[in-house]
């Protein structure tokens, strides 16, 4: 019984850890959302002022002012709202840590580091997860003390043997009283019970076959969250090194089309694809960021691992 409740601590432990990590990587998620936010507003505002300074010289028309306007005034909408967001996040940090205070505070820009054999075959990481899954020990715990159990009751069916030994002081006058010994063997064996002790045993004997047959779902699921995890942090690793290949090409396309603009050649409509192409780049990184974060701790909780 103690093993099954030390089990369960673990389980709860890990599953207070996974929580905490993923609500930790969504807040920091958000807080680089918002960074992209701002620093998207202020490219606008920078092209705004430039546009202006065009319309008024006359090189550009006004309908390039007017849609600068309208992108900065969209941009700090946004920028509102990725700073709500990632308020919010610190609300939900706070919950899965049980910290009741503000959120007047900033997230530490801190990823998950490398889970050690992340990249190791899957048989390697189910044979360790299964050592270390506490729901796997309780399960096996419990098929141990019900194989016991089924013991315990199948020695009802044999005779139970007693022994009795007795020393008893007496006599005729206290002043001549004798010692008495004795001693008896007593055998007995129940032999109708109404079939009390097959029902105990057919009982038991069904116990364990539920818990084998959850141990062997537990398996599966544990083979299910191993390989799943496993699977996500290889296709977030990619998926973070294609997004910062194609950040870095946004971020070139911007400068071309701002050279471009500037000089009389390039249109607002370019410049502003360009400028959303480079806020979306920059939002993908981050959320790859996040997922390669959150997959890794994922698979720490399917390893058993705290």
């Amino acid at each position: 019984q103690a093993e099954a409740q030390e089990a369960t601590e673990r389980a709860t432990a890990l599953q207070v850890d996974f929580n905490v990590r993923s609500a930790y990587f969504t807040a920091r998620a958000n807080r680089a959302l918002a960074q992209v936010a701002r620093e998207n507003l202020d490219n606008l505002t920078r092209h705004l002022e430039q546009t202006e300074g065009m319309v008024q010289a006359g090189t550009r028309a006004e309908i390039d002012l007017v849609q600068a306007r309208t992108d900065t005034a969209n941009a700090r909408v946004a920028l509102i709202n990725a700073d709500n967001a990632y308020q919010t996040s610190k609300l939900n940090l706070n919950s899965a840590m049980g910290v009741q205070g503000p959120t007047d505070y900033d997230v530490e820009d801190t990823a998950q580091p490398p889970v050690a054999a992340e990249d190791a075959e899957l048989d390697v990481l189910l044979e360790e997860a299964s050592r270390a899954r506490p729901e796997v020990q309780s399960l096996e715990d419990q098929i141990r003390a019900e194989q016991l159990t089924i013991r315990a009751f199948q020695g009802q069916y044999a005779p139970s043997l007693a022994a009795t030994l007795g020393f008893q002081q007496g006599g005729d006058r206290l002043n001549n009283l004798g010692w008495n010994a004795a001693a008896g063997l007593s055998l007995s064996w129940n032999i109708f019970q109404g079939g009390l002790t097959k029902a105990q045993v057919s009982e038991a004997e069904a116990n364990v076959i539920a818990a084998v047959a959850q141990l062997d779902l537990q398996r599966l699921q544990i083979r299910s969250d191993v390989d799943g995890a496993r699977l996500a942090v290889r296709a977030a690793k990619e998926s973070l090194s294609a997004t910062q290949e194609a950040l870095v090409n946004a971020r070139e396309r911007l400068r071309l089309a701002e050279e471009r603009y500037q000089v009389g050649v390039g249109s607002a409509i370019e410049l502003g694809d360009a400028q959303v192409a480079l806020t979306q780049a920059a939002a993908q990184v981050v959320q790859a960021n996040d997922q390669l974060s959150t997959a890794r701790a994922q698979l720490l909780r399917a390893l058993g691992r705290l």
